[in-house]
Protein backbone atom coordinates (compact mmCIF):
# COMPACT_ATOMS: atom_id res chain seq x y z
CA UNK A 1 0.00 0.00 0.00
CA UNK A 2 2.94 2.36 0.67
CA UNK A 3 3.98 1.94 -2.96
CA UNK A 4 0.52 2.81 -4.24
CA UNK A 5 0.44 5.92 -2.04
CA UNK A 6 3.83 6.92 -3.42
CA UNK A 7 2.49 6.54 -6.97
CA UNK A 8 -0.51 8.71 -6.05
CA UNK A 9 1.75 11.42 -4.64
CA UNK A 10 3.92 11.30 -7.78
CA UNK A 11 0.76 11.69 -9.84
CA UNK A 12 -0.32 14.65 -7.74
CA UNK A 13 3.10 16.24 -8.11
CA UNK A 14 3.04 15.81 -11.85
CA UNK A 15 -0.39 17.36 -12.09
CA UNK A 16 0.68 20.33 -10.01
CA UNK A 17 3.77 20.77 -12.16
CA UNK A 18 1.48 21.39 -15.14
CA UNK A 19 0.03 24.34 -13.31
CA UNK A 20 3.39 26.12 -13.70
CA UNK A 21 4.74 24.87 -10.41
CA UNK A 22 1.89 26.06 -8.22
CA UNK A 23 -0.30 23.49 -6.44
CA UNK A 24 -4.07 23.76 -6.74
CA UNK A 25 -5.64 25.90 -4.04
CA UNK A 26 -8.43 24.83 -1.71
CA UNK A 27 -10.40 26.70 0.89
CA UNK A 28 -10.14 25.88 4.58
CA UNK A 29 -12.79 23.18 4.23
CA UNK A 30 -10.89 21.55 1.36
CA UNK A 31 -13.55 22.45 -1.20
CA UNK A 32 -12.73 23.19 -4.81
CA UNK A 33 -14.57 25.72 -6.86
CA UNK A 34 -16.73 24.69 -9.80
CA UNK A 35 -14.92 24.89 -13.13
CA UNK A 36 -17.22 27.50 -14.60
CA UNK A 37 -16.66 30.20 -11.98
CA UNK A 38 -14.61 33.28 -12.71
CA UNK A 39 -11.00 33.08 -11.46
CA UNK A 40 -11.33 35.42 -8.46
CA UNK A 41 -14.24 33.37 -7.08
CA UNK A 42 -12.62 29.98 -7.69
CA UNK A 43 -11.54 29.50 -4.07
CA UNK A 44 -10.99 31.60 -1.00
CA UNK A 45 -7.21 31.09 -1.16
CA UNK A 46 -6.98 31.80 -4.89
CA UNK A 47 -8.95 35.05 -4.68
CA UNK A 48 -6.26 37.07 -2.86
CA UNK A 49 -3.62 35.90 -5.37
CA UNK A 50 -5.86 36.94 -8.27
CA UNK A 51 -6.63 40.28 -6.63
CA UNK A 52 -2.91 41.14 -6.54
CA UNK A 53 -2.63 41.03 -10.34
CA UNK A 54 -2.90 44.40 -12.08
CA UNK A 55 -6.32 44.46 -13.80
CA UNK A 56 -4.85 45.26 -17.24
CA UNK A 57 -2.26 42.49 -16.91
CA UNK A 58 -4.90 40.08 -15.55
CA UNK A 59 -7.01 40.71 -18.67
CA UNK A 60 -3.97 40.12 -20.89
CA UNK A 61 -3.24 36.87 -19.05
CA UNK A 62 -6.84 35.72 -19.53
CA UNK A 63 -6.55 36.54 -23.23
CA UNK A 64 -3.32 34.52 -23.44
CA UNK A 65 -4.95 31.55 -21.70
CA UNK A 66 -7.87 31.71 -24.15
CA UNK A 67 -5.64 32.00 -27.23
CA UNK A 68 -3.45 29.17 -25.96
CA UNK A 69 -6.48 26.95 -25.32
CA UNK A 70 -5.06 26.32 -21.86
CA UNK A 71 -8.23 24.76 -20.44
CA UNK A 72 -8.42 22.16 -23.21
CA UNK A 73 -4.68 21.54 -23.02
CA UNK A 74 -4.83 20.95 -19.28
CA UNK A 75 -7.78 18.59 -19.66
CA UNK A 76 -5.90 16.66 -22.36
CA UNK A 77 -2.71 16.57 -20.28
CA UNK A 78 -4.54 15.31 -17.19
CA UNK A 79 -6.17 12.54 -19.24
CA UNK A 80 -2.84 11.52 -20.77
CA UNK A 81 -1.12 11.52 -17.40
CA UNK A 82 -3.89 9.42 -15.89
CA UNK A 83 -3.52 6.91 -18.73
CA UNK A 84 0.22 6.72 -18.08
CA UNK A 85 -0.07 6.42 -14.28
CA UNK A 86 -2.97 3.93 -14.21
CA UNK A 87 -0.89 0.82 -15.15
CA UNK A 88 1.72 1.63 -12.49
CA UNK A 89 -0.96 2.11 -9.87
CA UNK A 90 -2.65 -1.19 -10.78
CA UNK A 91 0.72 -2.97 -10.76
CA UNK A 92 1.60 -1.54 -7.32
CA UNK A 93 -1.41 -3.25 -5.74
CA UNK A 94 -1.47 -6.96 -4.78
CA UNK A 95 -3.12 -9.14 -7.46
CA UNK A 96 -6.88 -9.64 -7.31
CA UNK A 97 -10.16 -8.89 -9.01
CA UNK A 98 -10.57 -5.86 -6.75
CA UNK A 99 -7.73 -3.89 -8.42
CA UNK A 100 -9.44 -2.51 -11.52
CA UNK A 101 -12.60 -1.40 -9.68
CA UNK A 102 -10.47 0.15 -6.91
CA UNK A 103 -8.32 2.08 -9.39
CA UNK A 104 -11.42 3.19 -11.35
CA UNK A 105 -13.00 4.51 -8.16
CA UNK A 106 -9.73 6.15 -7.10
CA UNK A 107 -9.49 8.13 -10.35
CA UNK A 108 -13.19 9.01 -10.22
CA UNK A 109 -12.73 10.38 -6.70
CA UNK A 110 -9.44 12.06 -7.65
CA UNK A 111 -11.03 13.85 -10.63
CA UNK A 112 -13.94 15.01 -8.43
CA UNK A 113 -11.45 16.77 -6.15
CA UNK A 114 -9.75 18.70 -8.95
CA UNK A 115 -10.96 21.71 -10.87
CA UNK A 116 -9.40 22.87 -14.11
CA UNK A 117 -10.18 26.39 -12.87
CA UNK A 118 -7.75 25.82 -10.00
CA UNK A 119 -5.01 25.15 -12.54
CA UNK A 120 -6.03 28.21 -14.55
CA UNK A 121 -5.86 30.33 -11.38
CA UNK A 122 -2.44 28.90 -10.58
CA UNK A 123 -1.32 29.56 -14.16
CA UNK A 124 -2.51 33.17 -13.94
CA UNK A 125 -0.57 33.71 -10.71
CA UNK A 126 2.55 32.08 -12.19
CA UNK A 127 2.36 34.12 -15.42
CA UNK A 128 2.00 37.26 -13.31
CA UNK A 129 4.98 36.26 -11.17
CA UNK A 130 7.43 35.34 -13.93
CA UNK A 131 6.36 37.33 -16.99
CA UNK A 132 5.85 41.01 -17.66
CA UNK A 133 2.72 42.29 -19.37
CA UNK A 134 4.87 42.82 -22.48
CA UNK A 135 5.91 39.15 -22.32
CA UNK A 136 2.26 38.10 -21.99
CA UNK A 137 1.27 40.14 -25.05
CA UNK A 138 4.22 38.72 -27.01
CA UNK A 139 3.23 35.16 -26.17
CA UNK A 140 -0.36 35.88 -27.16
CA UNK A 141 0.84 37.11 -30.58
CA UNK A 142 3.15 34.08 -30.95
CA UNK A 143 0.39 31.57 -30.13
CA UNK A 144 -1.73 33.08 -32.89
CA UNK A 145 0.93 32.14 -35.49
CA UNK A 146 1.10 28.70 -37.18
CA UNK A 147 4.26 27.80 -35.23
CA UNK A 148 2.60 28.94 -32.01
CA UNK A 149 -0.44 26.78 -32.74
CA UNK A 150 1.81 23.80 -33.48
CA UNK A 151 3.72 24.40 -30.24
CA UNK A 152 0.46 24.34 -28.30
CA UNK A 153 -0.49 21.01 -29.89
CA UNK A 154 2.90 19.30 -29.54
CA UNK A 155 4.18 20.60 -26.19
CA UNK A 156 1.72 18.78 -23.87
CA UNK A 157 2.32 15.49 -25.70
CA UNK A 158 6.05 16.08 -25.63
CA UNK A 159 5.97 16.88 -21.92
CA UNK A 160 4.00 13.73 -21.02
CA UNK A 161 6.21 11.60 -23.28
CA UNK A 162 9.40 12.95 -21.70
CA UNK A 163 8.02 12.54 -18.18
CA UNK A 164 7.02 8.95 -18.93
CA UNK A 165 10.38 8.16 -20.50
CA UNK A 166 12.19 9.80 -17.59
CA UNK A 167 10.14 7.74 -15.14
CA UNK A 168 11.02 4.51 -16.98
CA UNK A 169 14.70 5.46 -17.15
CA UNK A 170 14.66 6.25 -13.43
CA UNK A 171 13.00 2.91 -12.61
CA UNK A 172 15.57 1.00 -14.69
CA UNK A 173 18.49 2.89 -13.16
CA UNK A 174 17.05 2.33 -9.68
CA UNK A 175 16.67 -1.44 -10.20
CA UNK A 176 20.18 -1.74 -11.65
CA UNK A 177 21.69 0.36 -8.86
CA UNK A 178 20.04 -1.68 -6.11
CA UNK A 179 21.05 -4.98 -7.75
CA UNK A 180 24.66 -3.81 -8.06
CA UNK A 181 24.81 -2.49 -4.49
CA UNK A 182 23.41 -5.76 -3.12
CA UNK A 183 25.83 -7.79 -5.27
CA UNK A 184 28.78 -5.70 -4.09
CA UNK A 185 27.70 -5.82 -0.41
CA UNK A 186 26.54 -9.36 0.47
CA UNK A 187 26.21 -8.38 4.14
CA UNK A 188 23.57 -5.81 3.23
CA UNK A 189 21.85 -8.27 0.90
CA UNK A 190 21.70 -10.78 3.75
CA UNK A 191 20.37 -8.14 6.18
CA UNK A 192 17.69 -7.14 3.65
CA UNK A 193 16.68 -10.77 3.14
CA UNK A 194 16.42 -11.34 6.90
CA UNK A 195 14.43 -8.15 7.38
CA UNK A 196 11.99 -9.24 4.67
CA UNK A 197 10.95 -12.38 6.60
Amino acid sequence: MKVSLAVCFLFLGALCAHANGNPPQQDSAGQQAPQNQAPPAASSDAAPAQAKIDPVKAADIQRLLEVAGTKALMTETLSAMEANVRPSLVKSLPPGDYRDPLVDLFFEKFRSKLSIQQFLDAASAAYDKYLSDEDIKGLTQFYQTPLGQKTLTVLPKLTVELQTEGMHMGEDAGRESMSEVLAEHPDLAKALQEASH
